[in-house]
């Protein structure tokens, strides 16, 4: 989700698309329209998200997000030859669409993964998209200095290369939910802060001082180190985990059941998963979890 917000970003680099393909400023608002159409159309993904796992959502995303611009980016520095604006806009309407594939695929697999947390989820989740842009920004200057032009084939290979890195992963797990669970996350927050407010700093400090490629590279890598932070927190966790459960092998059955309270019953039969398609018209109760159908056809939508 860090890196799911390129379409924040448009300005940084629109000045390229309108100097190098000649627009004015109308056709520039045009492929802007197009690029706010494909980032919030995300009903596509959700289609797909309800009949397959997550890494195909996760890999289609991918593939659009390099397709998209990666040809704005051929067509900016003038490798191919100058495409129409309805190409263009086409482009970008796919690139930045590609960013509702990752979102699906992260936010709806945490969600289910932790039922009785979604709200606290959801919250880090769109609050990493919120930081997307700046996290972006400055991983660029770290590459690529000031040039803008390598900006767009930036946002084209590091979204993609992050979702294939990450496909299996980010998948549907059995939810067995633990009692420090809201504390964890709640040190995952603190990290995040800590991350929005070295940005801020920078960003500020930016605006007054030039940087130079080595000062670039350095913040760089400090946003690098504060975005893995969280999985020092995830191996501190699982540590805890393995060590209560072989303590509860020490303890024999009496530990065991009371580190794993599911063994002290049955498990029942598992229930045969209804077709999305014949549920559409009978929705749950409203809060608890729609299909996608169920949401598009409710009275609510």
């Amino acid at each position: 989700m860090s890196v799911a917000g390129a379409t924040y970003m448009f300005a940084l680099y629109s000045g390229d698309i309108k100097h190098s393909l000649g627009y004015d400023q109308s056709t520039l608002n045009l492929l802007s329209t197009f690029k706010d159409l494909g980032g919030n159309v995300g009903i596509i993904s959700g289609l797909i998200n309800e009949v397959s796992p997550p890494w195909v959502v996760l890999l289609l995303g991918a593939v659009m997000n390099f397709s998209g611009y990666f040809m704005i980016w051929l067509a900016v520095t003038g490798k191919i030859a100058k495409p129409p604006v309805w190409q263009m806009c086409l482009f970008i309407c796919i690139g930045a669409n590609s960013q509702t594939f990752a979102n699906t695929g992260a936010l709806v697999t945490c969600v289910k993964n932790f039922p009785e947390s979604r709200g606290v989820v959801l919250g880090l989740l769109k609050g990493f998209v919120g930081l997307s842009g700046a996290i972006i920004t400055q991983l660029y200057h770290g590459f690529y200095g000031y040039d803008t032009k390598s900006l767009i084939l930036f946002i084209g290979w590091l979204p993609a290369a992050v979702s294939i890195v990450f496909l299996r992963i980010v998948r549907v797990m059995k939810v067995v939910r633990q009692a420090n669970e809201l504390k964890t996350f709640y040190n995952i927050l603190y990290i995040s802060l800590g991350l929005a407010g070295f940005l801020m700093v920078i960003i500020i400090t930016q605006n007054k001082v030039r940087f130079s490629e080595v000062e670039y590279a350095a913040t760089a890598t400090v946003v690098v180190i504060l975005l893995f932070a969280p999985i020092g927190v995830v191996f501190r966790e699982e540590f805890k985990l393995w060590k209560r459960k072989q303590e509860a092998v020490n303890h024999f059955a009496v530990g065991i059941a009371i580190e794993n309270p599911s063994t002290r019953f049955p498990t029942p039969p598992l229930e045969k998963e209804v077709s999305c398609w014949k549920t559409v018209f009978s929705p749950p109760e409203r809060g608890e979890d729609f299909t996608i159908l169920q949401a598009v056809f409710s009275v609510d939508m």
